[in-house]
This record gives C-alpha cells, structure tokens and sequence, in this order.
C-alpha cells in the first residue's frame, strides 16, 4: 500500500469519526444524564489480533484519559464473528460529555500516533456500529 493511500485511508477514518461525533443523538434522555455507548467493531480481514492489541495497550487508557469510562470488551462466540469483532461498551456522564470526549480524543496527537502506527500496513478497520443507551429503571447498572 502506498503512503498516500494510507493517508487517505487514515484521514478518512478520522473523517468518519469526526461525523459520528457530530451526529450524535440529542435526546433530552441523554443529555441529562449518565449515558452508555454499545460499539462494534468489525477488522479488517486477518487483524483482529491487532486491534485488540491497540485496544489493551493504548485506545483503554487514552479513553480514560478523556473522560470516558470502560465497561467491558468482548469477542462474539459466534463462529463467523469470533475472527474479525470486537463489542464494547463506554460509560459517559452525558450525551454532551461523550460528544467533547470523542472530539478530544479525535485531536489527541497520542491517539493519532497510536493509530497511524497501528495502520502502517494497512487499515485493520473495516468498520464500525455504534449506539448510544439509557438505563431503565430496573436495570442493575446505573
């Protein structure tokens, strides 16, 4: 791959994210209150190794850093998933809270180190499905 289709790969990426953010839900729900992000992420072919490793050894930590708060992480049992997705789930104080924060992380030059470094050989993300939640009045996380 040549650099300058892995930069564009890499600004698109970052593009991408960048709408995400600014697309985000607004229901009055959510800005209130204390919100949960569910996050699949589908690698791309033979690099789901590499995008957990990214995860366990710097995304966890820089989402940390930007006021985001790791859940859980897990890889699907189903047989065809199990090899390229990675499900996640975020907690932040708000619906605007989680907008700053992915803006912030977005710009991080760290993060943007991280994943240049990450992608030198291609991108090992294909692609992602995020939603925002609410917990209900029975659920015991809060």
């Amino acid at each position: 791959m040549t650099p300058i289709i892995r930069k564009i790969l890499v600004c698109t990426a970052s593009l991408v994210l960048t709408i995400g953010v600014l697309s985000a839900p607004n229901s009055a729900q959510a800005q209130d209150g204390k919100v949960f992000e569910l996050r699949t992420y589908t690698a791309t072919p033979g690099n789901l190794d590499k995008l957990l490793a990214r995860f366990r050894n710097h995304t966890m930590r820089i989402f940390e850093k930007h006021g985001m708060t790791n859940i859980g992480y897990w890889v699907p049992t189903d047989e065809e998933e199990s090899s390229n997705t990675l499900v996640y789930i975020l907690a932040h104080d708000s619906q605007e809270a989680a907008n700053r924060s992915w803006q912030a992380f977005s710009q991080d030059p760290e993060w943007q180190k991280v994943n240049d470094e990450s992608n030198a050989d291609g991108p090992i993300l294909q692609g992602v499905v995020r939603k925002y939640m609410t917990t209900t009045d029975f659920s015991p996380l809060k």
